[in-house]
């Protein structure tokens, strides 16, 4: 890619939420390939992060903590971004919040759609107008089919490409300590919230149980949503489960992959709740590059992440017997538990973030010709 110019817009590059890890490994990959990026992000983002950068520019509002009224702060940050980007080929959008900062700006606007945002901030009323506008003048790269047409089904006539998301390979199969196993164990990682479905497997691992006597559930991810949790527990107390299903909370990388790598099953029965969805659903593509196979819901993203009946299960979302049902014929199938692991690394090797790059470079190209 002869010497390309980027100005990309993104939450702060850190690991630890959605928008940050897909800026890391994307302007890894961008720039592995030749381009030359500058970053605009939140004032609050770090001020060495790390990353192969022509440039780094903390000055937008958050969108990861938005203040009220904070679309009004995203748009008063269209000057000082056109200022940036002036010698840009390209303004590419990470987190779908800051398009309302290039408000303006007369070059080739590319976003990326995640999931939820982009077809609920084109529907508001009021300030959604503005979002359909900026919307309209972009290329949409969604991360799944069904966000597109989530996407589609909104904004008519946007310019869409379909760009799966990717996954760092060699860190989901780097050789570390493990923790100890004891138990058939199934793995849930992801934000404790309503919208993850972990009340569905808890209610689901009754029967895991029932049929598989010394089956466990390991939980790892942020408990913040306490009213979420409580109620989780509640459940879990009532059924007579709170030594099957364990909560972690957050953990150390180290930990994490460790618990990639000892489970049996990965499940994540995601829901669609009040218009949010699972845009794609990267921890199962992350379970697969583990060797994991992997459960997933239909009428989501992770119809994308998860090759049914290849690298895992689709079921039916809000089913927990469905769910029970397709745990405990994984946990009593070895072989068919390794056959799903190995073409989870095969699927998974399709979409490193190299490859990533080099899809959103064609898209790139493609729009600049």
């Amino acid at each position: 890619m002869p010497e390309m110019r980027l100005t990309i817009l993104s939450a702060p590059p850190v690991p630890t939420h959605g928008w940050g890890r897909y800026t890391r490994d994307l302007v890894s990959g961008l720039s592995a390939s030749g381009a030359h990026i500058t970053l605009i992000t939140s004032r609050d983002a770090p001020t060495d992060p790390g990353l192969p950068l022509t440039a780094y520019h903390c000055i937008l509002p958050s969108v990861t903590h938005p203040a009220r009224f904070n679309s009004l702060r995203l748009m008063a940050c269209a000057p000082a971004v056109r200022r940036l980007a002036a010698n840009s080929d390209l303004v590419h959008v990470f987190a779908e919040p800051y398009i309302l900062s290039t408000i303006g700006i007369n070059k080739p606007l590319f976003v990326t759609a995640h999931g939820t945002y982009v077809p609920f901030s084109a529907g508001r009323r009021g300030v959604g107008s503005l979002y359909r506008r900026a919307y309209q003048r972009a290329t949409i790269l969604c991360v799944s089919s069904y966000t597109e047409r989530q996407v589609r089904a909104v904004l008519s006539r946007a310019s869409t490409y379909r760009i799966l998301n990717g996954v760092d390979v060699a860190r989901y199969r780097s050789d570390l300590p493990s923790p100890e196993k004891y138990a058939p164990t199934v793995l849930c990682v992801g934000q404790v919230k309503a919208r993850k479905g972990f009340h569905i497997l808890a209610q689901a691992m009754k029967a895991v149980r029932a049929a598989v006597p010394n089956a466990r559930a390991i939980f790892i991810g942020d408990t913040s949503d306490t009213a979420y949790v409580h109620s989780l527990k509640a459940q879990l107390v009532a059924d007579g489960l709170t030594d099957v299903v364990q909560f972690l909370g957050r953990v150390s990388d180290e930990t994490l992959l460790g618990w990639y790598h000892q489970a049996d099953v990965f499940a994540l029965p995601a829901l669609n709740v009040g218009g949010k969805f699972e845009g794609f659903g990267l921890v199962y593509l992350e379970a697969s590059a583990a060797g994991l196979p992997v459960i997933g819901t239909r009428d989501c993203g992770a119809e994308d992440a998860i090759r049914d009946g290849e690298t895992g299960l689709l079921i039916p979302q809000n089913d927990p017997t469905a769910l029970a049902e397709a745990v405990i014929d994984l946990l009593r199938d070895p072989e068919r538990r390794a056959r799903m692991g190995a073409a989870g690394r095969t699927f998974a090797d399709d979409h490193t973030w190299t490859k990533v790059a080099a899809r959103v470079i064609a898209a790139y190209q493609e729009n600049l010709t």
